[in-house]
């Protein structure tokens, strides 16, 4: 269940893009954010969300804190895609450079497995911001996220 490249990896469940999507959709953060899921592969996700003031730090920028979030999400179900159909998700740590103001009318962020293992899985996330048909690259980062089985409370 290891690859480097995305198309490299096999699914545990053949079922993985109903169940990630409905684990998003019991997302109460991403529902908050008005986040939606777009594009799922196996170790691949995309999650976009639309501008809002809502959003925005006091330059009228996305938040920081928000292309994070939107982020960690876009790692975490990338890695869960790999997951057996019991399996929760949790990440244990990410790291995110801001490469440039997130500027724009929608941030749209990329989430790759770089490596999955039993526990933990290894995943590369990059945030775009949209602003008059032009993709500006804001941020990317690194993430570890842990793969849980038996517990009741972290399934799905």
């Amino acid at each position: 269940m290891t690859g480097e490249l995305r198309g490299a990896f096999e699914p545990a469940d053949p079922d993985f893009a109903r169940r990630t999507r409905e684990s998003f959709s019991r997302q109460g953060a991403m529902a908050h954010l008005g986040a939606v899921l777009g594009r799922i592969e196996p170790g691949f996700v995309e999650i976009a969300a639309a501008y809002r003031p809502e959003l925005s730090q006091q330059h009228g920028f996305f938040h920081a804190g928000i292309v994070a979030t939107v982020a960690d999400s876009a790692g975490g179900y990338a890695a869960y895609t790999l997951f057996p159909a019991d399996a929760g998700v949790l990440t244990v740590e990410f790291k995110v450079n801001l490469m440039a103001p997130a500027d724009g009318e929608r941030i749209v962020a990329a989430g790759r497995v770089i490596r999955t293992g039993r526990t933990i899985t290894v995943a590369q996330f990059d945030v775009h911001v949209e602003k008059g048909g032009r993709r500006t690259h804001c941020a990317t980062g690194l993430q570890t996220i842990m793969r849980i089985v038996g517990r009741a409370a972290v399934q799905g």
